[in-house]
């Protein structure tokens, strides 16, 4: 069993902390990211579903022309390549990104995308 505190994830710098929690081929991804209050992931996306979770504090998330203030508890779920923002506008905020199937297909792997068949063959 492997197990892990978000609440306890910082930078000590005080940037942006993405740590990854864990990483499995063909399986999920889960990264810890604490949010200076201020701080955001602008508007961008990924290529595999992704939830958010928010672990401590209140953040923004903003897709297409829907706005969401979540605090703590709050689960957020894109679909692939849905383009989406966060940030913590009202103090610091950790969050918890969960990404499935890791690599999504599409994915940039260093000189490679990662396509279905691919994905297959990795499995």
């Amino acid at each position: 069993m492997q197990h892990w505190n978000v609440k306890e994830i910082s930078a000590p710098d005080g940037s942006r902390s993405p740590e990854v929690l864990h990483s499995q081929e063909g399986e999920s991804r889960v990264v810890a990211i604490h949010l200076r209050a201020g701080q955001e992931l602008g508007d961008h996306e990924v290529k595999e579903a992704a939830l958010l979770v928010v672990a401590d504090g209140r953040v923004r998330v903003e897709a297409g022309d829907e706005s969401v203030d979540g605090d703590a508890g709050t689960v957020f779920r894109f679909d692939p390549q849905e383009r989406h923002s966060v940030s913590a506008d009202g103090g610091d905020a950790r969050i918890l990104l969960i990404l499935a199937p890791w690599p999504g297909e599409g994915h940039y792997r260093g000189g490679e995308r990662v396509s279905a068949s691919s994905s297959d063959a990795a499995a």
